[in-house]
């Protein structure tokens, strides 16, 4: 890397002298020079060379142009600028078709790079272009677009209205579900998919068709993972991942734009509600309701996790102390503690503190552990915060369990109350019967050790039912409700109560 660098400053250094201005003025005094010592046919050498070794030295030292639409190494597809060039052409008065613009993003993609590798999303990626690329037509193009985004313009024949667009979007879900194999482990995932018609577009240029498509991406991903959407009057006209200051940031945490939304977990044996998850969300002045995955990044990259952490326990009790005014039963209510706030040494304090200020018993506090933070259970801050917690009367769950290869030791050691199924897991449990072994053998340990289980990302009710039917003691997920505001909450479990006397047990394995 050092020697390409090195060849590439000289060629610009030698190039800068060649093209120097002041070059010029010399060349008076070589054709005297030449005249006087070589004569009439000398100058005329040098007069007919010396231009030509310029121009040759300047073509060998130019820097190659860059190609702004080069291929991703990865995918081996296009990118944003062929993606743009290609919808402008729709618009064009020759056009034979308009362009309809699609953009695909794999859920939870990071989550996999954490827990598998570089290397296995990258398999993933390479695997998912040619699944795109097989469900697509020849002339409709796909491009890459970094992030687990995949972007795509399809040509809008006369037929290709909103129902057609909807089954193309619901065959290239179908592509991304598929079971991927990667290190003898099935992979499964899900994808959002944000979609517009060029009769809907804001204005009839490229860039504002995939602008709108972005809105409706937006609009996905905050209905919940695997959502499509259609751009519609209202949505966001640019993605929600335009740059956000640090002063956005913190304004968003002090101002109460950014605060937490909840998510039931109820028993599988009697339907009622036996807790709920904090879910951080923001709910922005201009652009609306902001996915997580949109923040959440740029939260930690300006070090606001801690911060963001006060804001989501403060909203917490005091969410969990209106809703005990109302006599609404919540038994507890879990939180993400992320490792910047474990490593805090302050973290007990600060947490015991507030339960005081609130009068809230520690054991209707959870603190949801991330299953990689335990396996690399050496930190001594780290342990000291959980082995407090747990002293004091706080719950703690084992969260994404199946992802960070946590051992038994270490579930013994810090006394945990719960393991959380991570919802790769949960995913076609219903249908897919590996799936179904790995939770089983989950399930297993989790009895064997006297700690119990909640499956998170249960999106249907058939998933719902054979998570019962194997034993698991909680479900949390989409089927169930999706995460919301806590004054929404409320209403959910006023009318959840009065339906769930005539919810039957569901049937248990033998």
């Amino acid at each position: 890397m050092a020697a390409k660098w090195d060849q590439s400053s000289a060629k610009r250094h030698l190039r800068a002298l060649l093209t120097a201005p002041h070059l010029a003025a010399f060349l008076p005094a070589v054709m005297f020079g030449a005249y006087w010592y070589g004569g009439e046919n000398l100058m005329l050498l040098i007069a007919i060379l010396f231009p030509g070794l310029l121009a040759l030295a300047g073509s060998l030292t130019r820097t190659p142009p860059v190609d702004a639409r080069a291929s991703d190494a990865i995918t081996g597809l296009p990118m944003k600028g062929k993606l743009l060039e290609y919808l402008d052409r729709g618009f064009t008065s020759d056009a034979e078709f308009e362009k309809s613009c699609l953009l695909l993003e794999v859920d939870d993609l990071s989550d996999l790079a954490q827990q598998m590798g570089h290397a296995a999303r990258d398999l993933v990626l390479e695997t998912l272009a040619d699944r795109i690329r097989s469900a697509l037509r020849r002339d409709d193009l796909v491009c890459f677009l970094g992030d687990g985004t995949f972007g795509i313009a399809i040509d809008k024949h006369q037929r290709a209205d909103l129902e057609a667009t909807l089954q193309l979007a619901g065959r290239l879900q179908t592509a991304v579900s598929d079971p991927i194999m990667v290190d003898n482990a099935r992979v499964h995932l899900s994808a959002c998919i944000g979609f517009v018609l060029p009769s809907r577009a804001p204005e009839a240029t490229g860039e504002a068709l995939f602008a709108a498509a972005q809105g409706a991406l937006i609009a996905a991903q905050a209905a919940g993972p695997g959502s499509i959407r259609a751009f519609s009057n209202g949505m966001p006209g640019r993605s929600a991942r335009s740059d956000h200051t640090n002063a956005d940031l913190v304004q968003a945490l002090d101002s109460g734009q950014i605060r937490p939304w909840f998510q039931p977990q109820i028993s599988t044996d009697t339907g009622q509600l036996t807790g709920v998850e904090a879910l951080a969300r923001w709910q922005h002045p201009s652009l609306g309701l902001i996915a997580p995955g949109a923040f959440l990044p740029a939260l930690a990259k300006a070090g606001l996790l801690e911060r963001l952490g006060e804001v989501m326990l403060f909203g917490a009790l005091k969410a969990l102390q209106d809703w005990d005014k109302r006599e609404l039963g919540v038994p507890s209510v879990a939180l993400n503690l992320s490792t910047d706030e474990l490593n805090n040494p302050k973290l007990f304090e600060k947490i015991r503190w507030e339960l005081d200020r609130f009068e809230m018993p520690a054991n209707r506090l959870t603190c949801e552990i991330l299953e990689n933070v335990i396996a690399d259970g050496d930190d001594e801050v780290v342990t000291h915060n959980i082995a407090s917690l747990r002293r004091l009367g706080c719950n703690i769950d084992l969260d994404d369990f199946g992802t960070g290869h946590a051992s038994i030791a270490n579930i013994r050691r810090f006394d945990i109350n719960r393991i959380k199924i991570d919802r790769s897991f949960v995913t076609h449990v219903d249908t897919d019967r590996d799936q179904q072994s790995m939770v089983a053998a989950v399930l297993t340990m989790a009895e064997q050790l006297g700690v119990g289980t909640v499956a998170e990302g249960v999106e249907s009710h058939g998933e719902h039912a054979i998570l019962a039917q194997l034993g698991c003691d909680h479900v949390q997920g989409f089927s169930i409700a999706k995460p919301m505001p806590a004054e929404s909450l409320a209403s959910w479990i006023e009318s959840h109560q009065t339906q769930t006397p005539a919810i039957s047990s569901l049937p248990r394995r033998a």
